[in-house]
């Protein structure tokens, strides 16, 4: 049978377009093996919120992900699928995203009336750590951390814009950093009440509104990495307990293929004699 140049070419954008496609098929699968695995030793409902770059188009091309509101759509649902006794363990791994969709997740897994875990194996930014607020106790790993959730108002901090018109004086200012700076207290307001809703039940008002304070008042860059000592002195619900079957969950949620890998390493745990 002879080909032409042109089929060729369309067998060529055939398997293309296949091969993705059962290669994404095979790692759902891979996913929820594991996924069931874990909630049956738990007896929990489990979630994955990972955020990264996959390669899901045809052409590879890198999709940046956040929190946004399929994503709040989807956990919500989850949630309400979930019996109230069931626990809720939830994976975070994100920078980040909508406050609007972050709220509503935080608040749904607060209104959940079984325990919920929040397990950060590597960061969970900005929303997620709001999220992550709202369980009832944050499992991370040693090298794992939080972020502050001050709000940002287009490409800068609120608490910076605000800054700006105190040191300059609002007769100093033009009308559009004025409505800016207005913006911004009042997101900040809205933020700090959120917190502060979210800590009070476990941790009492006083504390909470401390802590709410330290977060979202923008007292640090808004991705400063907060450690598990430093959440473990505010008194927040913390442990270092994170289980070995996160990681390998979070092993099926890799980046793209990339020509030149930037870090790598043979994929075995060394034990503590030398290798020979």
């Amino acid at each position: 049978m002879d080909f032409s140049f042109s089929s060729i070419i369309w067998l060529f954008f055939i398997f293309a377009m296949l091969g993705p496609m059962i290669q994404q098929a095979k790692l759902n699968q891979k996913r929820y093996q594991l996924t069931r695995q874990f909630e049956r030793k738990r007896g929990s409902r489990l979630i994955t919120l990972i955020h990264r770059q996959e390669s899901l188009s045809i052409l590879g091309i890198p999709l940046s992900k956040f929190i946004n509101i399929e994503d709040s759509e989807q956990v919500l649902r989850a949630i309400r699928l979930t019996p109230p006794d069931m626990p809720i363990d939830i994976i975070l791994h994100t920078p980040g995203g909508l406050v609007l969709a972050s709220e509503q997740i935080a608040r749904a897994l607060e209104n959940h009336p079984a325990k919920v875990t929040a397990f950060v194996p590597h960061y969970a930014m900005s929303g997620g750590t709001m999220i992550a607020l709202s369980a009832d106790e944050i499992v991370m790993d040693s090298n794992a951390v939080l972020g502050p959730v001050d709000p940002q108002i287009g490409q800068y901090p609120a608490a910076s814009i605000l800054e700006t018109v105190r040191l300059k004086g609002t007769a100093k200012v033009d009308d559009n950093t004025l409505i800016l700076a207005d913006m911004s207290s009042k997101a900040i307001a809205q933020v700090k009440d959120f917190i502060t809703y979210l800590l009070t039940d476990n941790l009492g008002e006083e504390k909470a509104l401390e802590i709410s304070e330290i977060f979202s008042s923008g007292r640090w860059t808004h991705d400063y990495p907060i450690n598990f000592e430093f959440l473990s002195k505010l008194g927040l619900p913390v442990s270092r307990e994170l289980p070995a079957e996160v990681f390998a969950i979070m092993d099926q949620y890799p980046q793209p293929a990339q020509r030149r890998p930037s870090v790598q390493y043979i994929p075995l745990p060394y034990g503590g004699k030398e290798e020979k």
